[in-house]
């Protein structure tokens, strides 16, 4: 698999929707993870990232605004232990109490579907990370609608074991922008992580298109110590 520029690959995609980036910092000492959210509608673009404990979550920028909460208003990352939990949706909760009970990524996530947005059937993307004793693993998992038939639901785990410093991998929802709206096909992409943060995160939001994007969240963490650092960008300030 080649490796891909992933602010190319931002640049060149008016809406991949909501994208996960789960790697390595080049120089071998950082876990890294990106997230952001894009919105076409009012609703999905009435929102901020916040601070929440450990992780983060959406709210309402106008709460006046604030239509419909069922599929904009979640947790997209939580930390349980050793582990950060990273997705588009409530699914974060479900991922949390499932390996709480000690079921596995990939048995937690049985329990769910595809979102209930139809025509669209977007893409539920999730990803974990696991630090331990320095060591360091993810996975990245998508549940889809078969070709947009939401009788069948399509699900994918991806498992990265001692990755590659330097690399990364990135998952979407959206092929594209269109309506209904292509899901993401085939798996995560393979790109680059750089080692300063900031320079990441200013590279992926000036990637984003600016009509659609709407928040970012990075966090580098130290695999040797498990301490971290966070960034979140919002358009509504």
């Amino acid at each position: 698999m080649n490796k891909l520029s992933l602010e190319q690959e931002l640049k060149g995609n008016v809406y991949p929707g909501r994208g996960i980036v789960i790697g390595k910092s080049p120089d071998g000492t950082k876990a890294v993870t990106a997230y952001f959210i894009m919105g076409r509608s009012e609703n999905s673009r009435n929102r901020v990232f916040v601070e929440d404990g450990e992780g983060i979550r959406t709210q309402a920028f106008d709460p006046a605004k604030l239509k419909d909460p069922s599929l904009i208003i979640y947790a997209p990352v939580r930390v349980l232990g050793n582990k950060t939990i990273v997705t588009n949706g409530d699914q974060t909760d479900t991922i949390y109490e499932g390996m709480d009970k000690q079921l596995t990524f990939e048995q937690a996530l049985r329990s769910r579907e595809f979102e209930p947005d139809g025509p669209n059937y977007t893409p539920r993307i999730s990803g974990i990370m696991h630090i331990e004793n320095g060591k360091y693993n993810y996975a990245m998992s998508i549940l889809k609608s078969s070709h947009g038939d939401p009788s069948s639901c399509c699900r994918y785990t991806f498992a990265y074991e001692n990755p590659v410093a330097g690399e990364g991998h990135f998952i979407h929802t959206y092929k594209n922008d269109g309506n209904p709206l292509p899901s993401f096909e085939g798996e995560p992409k393979l790109v680059g992580i750089v080692d300063d943060m900031d320079a990441f995160t200013d590279m992926l939001w000036k990637s984003l298109n600016e009509e659609n994007k709407v928040s970012l969240f990075v966090r580098y963490i130290d695999l040797a110590s498990g301490k971290y650092e966070s960034r979140i960008v919002n358009k509504n300030s």
